[in-house]
């Protein structure tokens, strides 16, 4: 790569770096109204902050060995962490935000552990080969994590850290929210279940999955992924009001980052390039929705 290439990626990298920082400032600023404090600091900008701060953290000791080792483990663990820290700081914790706090934490427990798994065995994760060796670009992608994490977090932390006269008994939408999660949660274990032991048996090298609930999407995780972030959106609908409403980014993040930016459109061009033209996988194609079964099939 020439120097000049390379500096305007670096520029590039910067200024994504400077937007990511702003966009959560604005994310914490809105959701912080009316929320509890501590010492005069709202709590849920203080989540923010600890999701920012956890990625440069552990992203020093990384650009410095450059590796991409503690990637995905830092993005779940500040879910974790985080989420843990919102419960001890805020005044009074109901019901609601202990259920809310679960729902992030089994799911961050079991991403984690399953991300840990797939990198061990892969030993590396190819994605990286370039930008762990460039100091501002690997920074870019530990500072979007940081988004990542505050963004899809917001509407737990947001209604976890409500002011005790806002609380809201376990309703309706509490109920509701949680079996959402809950098909979502599954749905999601479930799909990288048959996937991962779909791919252990050597029969199937070289060949796409297109069983199981692979049989009615082309992407059952990801669906997963949508509808438990919904869940929880759903449970915390009860205790928001004016500026907290900046939680509806949740769900809409997860679900515009899946199907629009890093998730569908990359896996499927790359089986296209893959696959593409086989009669079997485009009959598959023809007959199996994209994401939700019967939806965007072709």
């Amino acid at each position: 790569m020439s120097d000049q290439s390379s500096a305007k990626q670096n520029r590039a990298s910067a200024i994504t770096v400077v937007i990511a920082l702003v966009i959560g400032g604005l994310v914490a600023l809105a959701g912080s109204q009316g929320g509890a404090t501590v010492g005069g600091v709202p709590v849920f900008a203080l989540a923010v902050a600890a999701a920012f701060a956890v990625q440069v953290l552990v992203y020093i000791p990384s650009a410095i060995a450059k590796t991409e080792r503690f990637f995905d483990a830092t993005g779940s663990a500040t879910f974790i962490l985080v989420t843990i820290a919102v419960l001890l700081l805020v005044p009074t914790v109901d019901a609601r935000g202990f259920v809310l706090a679960a729902m992030v934490i089994l799911w961050a427990i079991r991403l984690g552990s399953f991300l840990a798994i797939r990198i061990h065995k892969a030993g590396s994760d190819d994605r990286f080969d370039e930008i762990k060796i460039a100091p501002v670009r690997f920074l870019r992608v530990w500072v979007m994590q940081g988004l990542w994490v505050s963004v899809t977090a917001a509407a737990a932390w947001i209604a976890m850290g409500v002011a005790p006269a806002d609380q809201v008994a376990i309703d309706a939408f509490a109920i509701v929210g949680i079996v959402v999660w809950v098909v979502g949660f599954v749905l999601e274990v479930v799909a990288d279940a048959q996937k991962t032991a779909f791919k252990a048996d050597p029969a199937n090298k070289g060949r796409f999955i297109r069983t199981g609930v692979w049989s009615v999407s082309r992407h059952p995780n990801y669906l997963g992924e949508i509808l438990l972030w919904i869940g929880v959106f759903i449970v915390a609908i009860p205790v928001l009001s004016g500026w907290q409403w900046i939680a509806v980014l949740s769900p809409l993040f997860v679900a515009l980052l899946l199907t629009r930016v890093s998730g569908i459109p990359l896996l499927e061009k790359k089986a296209d390039a893959r696959w593409g033209g086989q009669a079997d996988y485009e009959e598959y194609k023809a007959k199996t929705g994209v994401l939700v079964p019967g939806l965007g099939r072709g």
